[in-house]
């Protein structure tokens, strides 16, 4: 079902707009809150760590994660009692985008969020065109629209219930064939970011 959501109804929304409907909901959620994550390089210009990323400074871009733990956290720490579940697809080599990702969500699972990794390769060709998927309960769906640079550029609102079910369970076979974020990143160094330079031995 994930790969057939284009000629469903929904309702398109702006980002401002996007944002302002997800959070009611998210607030008043009965059920899990689940994340689908695809492509492997976004923008985030109004994020301050992206944009030394941006610029090529893994030294400010990973200062500024850490720097910022508390609030990168207190989305999972601060929700009303409901499991918060992330699918995040990889593709080798990994991208610098992406291992400046899971360094950032690592918090998140360290908080309580339960994410886990799934490489492209077990997926085939199938995951191409998966969308960018965010579900809250069996009350409402968003497909997460980005222009042709990675930028978010809004959303489609589904609210049919029987959809959002067949795309929730989609979204947790996937889960149940990933990795656990923590595991993965302890298996694979070379999804992390790069060693600073002015890092000793010890402390990468």
């Amino acid at each position: 079902m994930l790969d057939h959501l284009t000629g469903y109804q929904s309702e398109s929304l702006s980002v401002d707009e996007y944002f302002s409907d997800f959070w009611p909901y998210f607030q008043k959620l009965e059920g899990a809150f689940w994340k689908l994550e695809c492509r492997q390089s976004f923008r985030e210009p109004r994020n301050p760590s992206w944009q030394a990323l941006d610029r090529g400074d893994w030294h400010e871009a990973l200062r500024l994660i850490d720097e910022t733990a508390a609030e990168i956290q207190a989305p999972v720490l601060d929700s009303p009692g409901f499991p918060m579940y992330r699918v995040r697809l990889v593709t080798r080599p990994y991208t610098p985008y992406l291992r400046w990702e899971l360094h950032f969500i690592r918090l998140r699972a360290q908080a309580g969020e339960r994410i886990r990794i799934l490489d492209t390769e077990a997926l085939g060709q199938d995951q191409r065109t998966f969308p960018e998927l965010v579900i809250l309960g069996s009350s409402v769906m968003y497909e997460v629209v980005y222009d042709e640079s990675g930028t978010l550029s809004g959303a489609r609102k589904i609210s049919d219930p029987g959809l959002i079910k067949s795309c929730r369970q989609d979204v947790e076979d996937l889960y149940a064939r990933g990795e656990d974020l923590l595991t993965f990143l302890d298996r694979d160094r070379a999804a992390l970011p790069p060693p600073l330079p002015d890092a000793t031995p010890e402390s990468r």
